[in-house]
């Protein structure tokens, strides 16, 4: 069985975009950049010396699921959500809403995901895709990275969604139960903006926000140490790139969507000045951009002597400076 009228899309992230064709399928129109920045998605935090990472690692989006929090808050959309203790019980819960024309959302390990090139697949356990049909041993995926709809086997599908280790999916699924035709759109974008602004320059925790922006733009310089050898070393800073540009969703870590979103909600709640700030934030990716691509160049180059690593710290603190200026003028703009 194959859920007619879902419309396939492609979109710039996994979460926000599994989200938003849930609610367009469930007949609210509204955008992934609206999605990401009601709830507030842009975000920034650095990790050093935690057991759930064996090197020094950056965020630039909130925690998966908080989008789908944030979202129920603001505009009275209700989700329902489940996970599993085990496979049976997960795939038997999946194929009942498939079986009832319910398309649902599910947290998988994008290793396991067959229709994703060999040399591109890596553990990640908070990929989110949309499961639209199921035809004998094989579900049909609405995957927001691919231009049309995948095929998946059973197996493959709950390998995925009931890998081991750091955020483990357990199976994780929700889809809608209640969505209005509408909502305060203005009351939820100034809600999604503060809230924004706070997370970037007030939260008291001094590895997030732009706090964590200047903790990594500091302890960069220790990397070197920190690795076992210049192939790790390389890996870890080629791994930058990949965080800013792949991860984060179309490049410049979510700062060119939530400039699309800034753009979007100057036109509902009638206030151009947030023209001038989503212009801003273009150039301010662009920023970003720049060190992503010259972290590319020097991973692999193996050009990582300590000059190199103060030029990256130099680009990090300059990025810090720009956005805490940025989200100041932000927030009294908003209030």
């Amino acid at each position: 069985m194959i859920i007619e009228n879902y419309h396939h899309k492609m979109a710039a992230h996994c979460e926000s975009g599994s989200i938003t064709s849930l609610l367009n399928h469930a007949g609210l129109k509204i955008t992934e950049p609206m999605v990401f920045g009601i709830s507030s998605g842009i975000f920034f935090g650095y990790f050093h010396n935690m057991k759930s990472f064996t090197f020094p690692t950056f965020i630039v989006r909130n925690k998966p699921g908080q989008m789908r929090k944030n979202l129920e808050k603001r505009t009275g959309v209700r989700f329902n959500t489940r996970d599993f203790k085990d496979q049976g019980s997960g795939q038997e819960a999946l194929d009942l809403l498939i079986s009832k024309g319910v398309p649902a959302a599910t947290q998988v390990d994008f290793f396991y995901l067959d229709y994703v090139p060999s040399w591109e697949r890596v553990h990640i356990n908070v990929h989110f895709l949309v499961v639209i049909g199921k035809e004998n041993d094989v579900y049909k995926v609405s995957d927001s990275y691919f231009p049309q709809p995948v095929d998946l086997p059973v197996k493959s599908m709950n390998n995925a969604r009931f890998a081991h280790g750091n955020m483990s999916p357990r199976g994780f699924i929700f889809y809608p139960r209640y969505v209005p035709e509408t909502f305060d759109y203005e009351k939820a974008i100034r809600k999604g903006i503060k809230k924004a602004c706070f997370y970037m320059l007030k939260i008291p925790i001094p590895f997030l926000g732009i706090k964590g922006m200047r903790m990594f733009a500091k302890k960069i310089t220790d990397w070197p140490a920190m690795a076992r050898d210049t192939e790790h070393l390389s890996h870890e800073v080629m791994k930058i790139n990949i965080l800013l540009e792949d991860q984060g969703t179309g490049g410049a870590g979510f700062r060119f969507m939530y400039a699309t979103f800034l753009q979007q909600a100057s036109e509902i709640i009638d206030k151009p000045e947030l023209r001038e700030f989503a212009k801003e934030l273009m150039e301010i990716g662009d920023g970003w951009r720049e060190f992503s691509l010259f972290a590319a160049r020097i991973g692999k180059n193996r050009d990582l002597g300590p000059e190199k690593f103060k030029q990256m710290s130099s680009l990090i603190y300059q990025r810090a400076d720009k956005e805490e200026d940025f989200f100041k003028r932000l927030s009294k703009t908003i209030k």
